[in-house]
C-alpha cells in the first residue's frame, strides 16, 4: 500500500506532499462566486443554443453581411455556426470549471484484484461512490442543478431539429412513383417507347416512364422510378394466377431499386433468370416473381403491372402497388 500511495502523493503533491485549500474549500463566499460563474457558463451554452434555433427557424438563407476579415456571409450560416460553438464551449467550460473549483479533491486508490472482490470491498466501493456522488452536493447547489439542466435540455434541441433537414419521411417519399395507369415505358438513356415485338427472349431493357411534353424529370423520381423489363418464356413463369396477369406475352417488369438498402439491381444471369443487386449480394428469381433466394433482402421486388397500347408500345396497366425501395420503419418487412 504505502509504495502505491507514496507514489501517487508525490505526483500530487511533489513539494510539501500537503494538500492545498482551494478558496471554494474555506470560504463560503468563495465557493458561492464559483457556483455563480458555473451557473452563468450553463447560462451563456443556452444562449448559444436559442441562437442556433433562432437562426435555423428565422434567419433567411438568402441574407448576407460584411464581415471585414471574413467578407460576405451568409447570416444563416454564420448564426448556425456561431450558436453551435457557444454552445458546446460554455458546457464544456462550465463542466471544467465546475471540476476545478467545486468537486472534492480527495484521492481516491482503487486496488485491481484478478477474481472476484470479498462482499468487504464491494460495500466499501459502494460506500466510496455514495460518498463522491454525495461530495458533488449537486442536490445542494441548486443553482448550478437547475442551469445545468436548462443548458443540456436546450442542447439537446438542435438536433432534433435539424432533422427536418434529412427530407421526408420515407413512406411519404417511396409509396408514389411517377408510374400511373397509360404511362408509356420508354428507354433509359434514349426516352423511345418500347415495342413488345422489339423484345427477345433474354432481353433486358432499363427503362422509365416517358413524361408529358415538355416536363421535367426530377432527380427524386430518378431514384425511384426505374423498371427493369424482362422476357422470359411465358412456360418459366411459376407466378401466382395475379402476378401472371400483370406480365405481357413473357415481358416482366420489376423496380430496379433494391429492396434491402436501395441500391440499383443491375446485374442479370440470363442462365440461371436471377437478378443480383451489386451492393450486398442480394439475389431474385425472375421466373418465381423476383422472390429473395439469397442476401440480406427482405422482400421480392415490386412487379409493375404492364400491357401494351393501341400501337402495341408498352404501358403500365397501374401504378407500383406498393412502395418501391428499402424497407423502413413505416411499413412491414414482409
Amino acid at each position: 500500500m504505502s509504495a502505491v500511495s507514496n507514489e501517487i502523493e508525490s505526483i500530487a503533491d511533489p513539494g510539501t506532499g500537503e494538500h492545498v485549500m482551494r478558496a471554494a474549500d474555506v470560504n463560503p463566499r468563495a465557493e458561492k462566486r464559483a457556483e455563480q460563474q458555473v451557473a452563468i457558463l450553463f447560462g451563456l451554452s443556452g444562449v448559444g443554443s436559442l441562437l442556433l434555433i433562432y437562426s435555423y427557424m428565422f434567419v433567411k438563407k438568402d441574407v448576407f453581411i460584411f464581415i471585414p476579415v471574413m467578407g460576405n456571409q451568409n447570416a444563416q450560416q454564420l448564426g448556425l455556426g456561431l450558436g453551435m460553438a457557444m454552445s458546446l464551449f460554455f458546457l464544456g467550460l462550465a463542466a471544467i470549471h465546475w471540476a476545478k473549483t467545486l468537486m472534492p479533491e480527495t484521492e481516491v486508490i482503487n486496488h485491481r484484484h484478478e477474481f472476484r472482490s470479498s462482499d468487504e470491498d464491494r460495500a466499501e466501493l459502494i460506500a466510496t461512490v455514495k460518498g463522491g456522488v454525495a461530495g458533488v452536493k449537486l442536490g445542494r447547489r441548486k443553482l448550478i442543478k437547475g442551469s445545468l439542466a436548462g443548458a443540456m435540455g436546450l442542447f439537446a434541441l438542435p438536433p432534433v431539429l435539424l432533422l427536418r433537414d434529412l427530407g421526408p419521411l420515407p413512406k411519404k417519399q417511396l409509396e408514389t412513383t411517377s408510374w400511373k395507369a397509360g404511362t408509356r415505358l420508354v428507354t433509359d438513356p434514349g426516352n423511345r417507347p418500347i415495342l413488345a415485338s422489339d423484345l427477345q427472349v433474354g432481353a433486358v431493357v432499363q427503362t422509365l416512364p416517358e413524361l408529358a411534353q415538355g416536363a421535367e424529370r426530377l432527380l427524386s423520381d430518378m431514384a425511384k422510378d426505374p423498371v427493369l423489363l424482362i422476357r422470359l418464356r411465358p412456360e418459366d413463369f411459376l407466378l401466382t394466377p395475379a402476378k401472371l396477369a400483370m406480365t405481357h406475352e413473357g415481358i416482366i417488369a420489376f423496380s430496379k431499386i433494391c429492396s434491402h438498402m436501395g441500391c440499383a439491381v443491375a446485374l442479370y444471369e440470363q442462365q440461371t433468370k436471377h437478378l443480383l443487386c451489386p451492393c450486398h449480394q442480394s439475389t431474385f428469381d425472375v421466373p418465381r416473381g423476383a422472390k429473395v433466394i439469397f442476401g440480406p433482402a427482405a422482400r421480392p421486388l415490386p412487379q409493375l403491372d404492364i400491357t401494351v397500347d393501341a400501337e402495341g408500345y408498352l404501358i403500365a396497366r397501374a401504378p407500383f402497388s406498393e412502395p418501391v425501395g428499402p424497407s423502413f420503419w413505416e411499413r412491414n418487412s414482409q
